[in-house]
């Protein structure tokens, strides 16, 4: 993967009529990064991935691939290849067929057109179904010809919108290790779209997550999961106790505690469930909420500071709702937040 900017979106602004709905974003991904555009609903991920594909108009600032500006390029003269979450594949055609359909309109035929294809469906493990119809492929294997067919287009950016979501749980994990091994083979640079936390660290070289339209945070798997920048990010991948830093008391949403431990300098400390001390501890709650999890146990105490979720070894004898008890939120176990909201 080369450290140098491939693709560039430079102040680029989206918008619907008068509503915004991105603005000023800047990012650079690399040639052969698989990058994951992360953010719930209407943050803006899909919009700036159809604006990249020519789908959708640019109010202002630039598009630039592979150093040339494609800003008012047509979609078609890209070369930028795009599966959609319905794959939006051809029934009534053959696996060989619908991979082979964008090459036939450019005019290929014969011996190469076939060498293409075979080279995309073995790509894809597909090599053997290339008789058969879309309706007689489960869904994974639906997916798969998507992927070929946008890949024997030799495509300089290949996105993919919410790539997984219509697979059943066991699917999405076969696939997530199919679509790194596709993408690193290959060697394509690769952005997808999801708003599922798991699927982008599961998958991505570095993960860009949005918020009403804005970047709130860019960094690797580990620095998303480990270190976010904020309580949004942080509630996002999972810190489900977060709480405000006020001198020396943690304030949350019904309430503030003093702490006895010295607090960092941040605007906030999130804590992990499994990061707070259950039976210990200067605080006290009281379970309102019990929840078997295996081989863990997850508690919900109503605190001073507003809900606190915790979770210990469900080997531990099991506390019933309303009973009280002590706990902790020590501040080297949190992530230090920059910024609350």
């Amino acid at each position: 993967m080369s450290d140098a900017p491939y693709l560039s979106l430079e102040k680029l602004t989206l918008a619907y009529g008068k509503s915004i709905a991105v603005e000023n974003l800047d990012l650079t991904i690399r040639k052969g990064e698989l990058l994951a555009l992360l953010g719930p609903s209407g943050c803006g991920k899909t919009t700036t991935m159809r604006s990249i594909a020519g789908l959708m108009p640019v109010k202002s600032g630039r598009i630039v691939l592979d150093g040339k500006d494609i800003t008012r390029v047509s979609a078609n003269r890209r070369e930028i290849g795009l599966v959609f979450q319905s794959y939006a594949l051809f029934p009534h055609l053959s696996v060989f067929e619908n991979v082979a359909f964008g090459l036939r309109l450019q005019g290929m035929s014969g011996a190469a057109l076939t060498e293409k294809v075979d080279t995309g469906l073995r790509t894809v493990g597909l090599s053997d179904f290339s008789a058969r119809k879309i309706p007689e492929l489960s869904g994974g294997q639906q997916q798969r010809v998507a992927l070929a067919r946008s890949l024997v287009m030799k495509p300089k950016v290949l996105m993919l919108d919410e790539p997984l979501s219509n697979l059943d749980a066991r699917l999405r994990l076969e696939m997530r290790t199919e679509l790194q091994r596709v993408q690193k083979e290959s060697g394509v640079t690769m952005i997808f779209v999801t708003h599922d936390q798991v699927e982008a660290l599961a998958l991505a070289d570095r993960i860009v997550v949005m918020r009403n339209g804005v970047i709130e945070q860019i960094g690797t798997p580990e620095e998303i999961y480990n270190k976010p920048a904020s309580s949004f990010v942080a509630d996002f991948v999972g810190f489900e106790n977060i709480a405000t830093v006020v001198g020396n008391k943690l304030v949350g949403s019904a309430g503030e505690v003093t702490c006895p431990a010295t607090l960092p300098n941040a605007a906030g400390l999130a804590w992990r469930p499994h990061a707070v001390p259950l039976g210990s501890g200067p605080y006290r709650g009281t379970v309102r909420g019990v929840s078997y999890a295996g081989s863990s146990r997850e508690y919900v105490l109503e605190t001073p500071l507003g809900p606190v979720k915790t979770e210990v070894d469900a080997a531990l004898p099991t506390h019933q709702i309303g009973t009280e008890l002590a706990f902790d939120l020590p501040p080297e176990a949190a992530a230090p937040l920059r910024k609350i909201g």
